[in-house]
């Protein structure tokens, strides 16, 4: 996705430039000077200039922190997956990074979320207005990591991603296929998004960032058809040989029950390549046959 021209050549920093983190930095890096951090910069992207620093670190960060930003986007995953992991990820590590910008007058500073912030299990349509009471610490540190972006002093918006599936996140479709998955019917509802419409996304409300385009401080990011994860399953059944489930397959879902609506995404300008499951898996399943 193209950025529009500007007069100067925009300098964005990804900070947590792993596998959804370096992908964006990728896709931005045509038209745009972008920045890469993470602790192993070598295993930054080509055409993105590689940043080391453990943005637990403060002092590390403020030794390769680049000036005159235009726009942070903020892409972290926990180390680990106990509390501890979580707070440090979504919570220390971007008061460390906001610390160490200091006076930099960014155009906006983009936190990415996750729909793990909703509790809901009772099949409602959920959007970016709704009650935001996470259950688990997971969830509770995600939404700490929104408050802590929003409070930042400078202009923020979180991007709340449903489950990121693609070619490099294939768990789910391989479990379906071993028979590891085999939710009972009527199954929860699940919501997801394809990765190649998450980067997307980011490029697209990153874009309207630089030409002046105001922006909600929240967007639910997850494709146009949320769907119990039993008729998942049945579907890609139908589409290749999958072993019969296994006696201990998982039955239910993760995450509780709800519909994720992206109207505010849609009325944003945004349109997805992939609007449904059928279209991302499908091109998924025809590259194994």
């Amino acid at each position: 996705m193209a950025i529009t021209e500007h007069k100067q050549t925009p300098r964005i920093l990804v900070a947590g430039c792993g596998k959804l983190g370096g992908a964006i930095a990728q896709m931005l890096s045509g038209q745009a000077e972008v920045f890469g951090m993470r602790r192993n910069p070598d295993r930054i992207p080509r055409g993105v200039h590689p940043l080391g620093a453990d943005l637990l670190d403060r002092k590390q960060i403020e030794s390769v922190l680049p000036g005159d930003l235009d726009i942070v986007i903020y892409c972290l995953t926990p180390s680990s997956y106990d509390k501890e992991g979580y707070r440090n990820a979504y919570v220390h590590g971007l008061e460390n990074l906001v610390a160490a910008l200091g006076t930099q007058s960014l155009k906006r500073l983009f936190f990415i979320s996750s729909s793990s912030v909703y509790a809901q299990n009772d099949d409602s349509l959920v959007d970016e207005t709704s009650p935001t009471e996470p259950a688990r610490f997971s969830g509770q540190m995600v939404l700490e990591g929104e408050q802590t972006a929003l409070n930042s002093g400078h202009p923020a918006t979180a991007i709340r991603f449903s489950g990121i599936y693609g070619p490099s996140r294939q768990q789910f479709l391989d479990a379906v296929i071993i028979g590891r998955m085999a939710p009972s019917a009527p199954a929860p509802f699940s919501n997801r998004i394809h990765e190649e419409d998450a980067v997307a996304t980011v490029c697209h409300l990153v874009n309207q960032a630089l030409e002046g385009k105001p922006l909600e401080s929240c967007y639910l990011a997850s494709d146009c058809e949320p769907v119990r994860l039993d008729e998942v399953v049945a579907w890609v059944r139908e589409q290749l040989p999958c072993a019969d489930p296994a006696p201990d397959a998982r039955r239910g879902g993760r995450a509780g029950s709800k519909r994720c609506s992206n109207k505010r995404l849609l009325a944003s300008g945004f349109r997805f390549r992939y609007p449904d499951f059928r279209a991302g898996y499908r091109e998924l399943i025809a590259r194994r046959t």
